[in-house]
């Protein structure tokens, strides 16, 4: 069963990524699931630390990115919006190159409140990182947003 609103497709994902953090970033959206959406970043200069290995934050970039575009495709976004509230992560293995795949999956979705959990794995599949997102689900009030 979807849990999508309204099913985002991958060029309006990448439309909305246009002139942000995620496009300096190189991160890109690969795939819509019926309960899932992915998104893959490289691992270069961009977002290496001075130790020339995947930043911690990098990945944690990934992980709001993608749970919190996914939470706002989830609601009814003429009257609603998420914003992040908490994230943590636990970061498993280092990277020095390639891209990583970061995957969103909901473990709660309410009506005050979603929480995603956000798995970063290289491209052989080895969990580099994982993260939990709460989310806040706010009523859009007409002029503030």
């Amino acid at each position: 069963m979807a849990i999508w609103f309204t099913t985002p497709t991958l060029e309006q994902l990448s439309a909305l990524s246009r002139d942000t953090l995620m496009s300096h970033l190189d991160i890109r959206y690969t795939e819509v699931g019926d309960d899932y959406l992915a998104a893959t970043m490289p691992v270069d200069a961009r977002t290496h630390q001075p130790f020339g290995m995947l930043h911690g934050g990098a990945s944690v970039v990934l992980a709001e990115t993608l749970g919190s575009v996914a939470g706002n495709f989830c609601v009814d976004g003429a009257r609603y919006c998420c914003l992040g509230m908490e994230i943590n992560a636990n970061h498993i293995r280092p990277v020095r190159h390639g891209r990583v795949r970061g995957v969103a999956r909901p473990l709660f979705m309410g009506s005050g409140s979603q929480v995603w959990e956000i798995r970063v794995e290289t491209e052989r599949a080895e969990l580099v990182c994982v993260s939990r997102l709460t989310l806040a689900v706010r009523k859009r009030v007409k002029g503030r947003d």
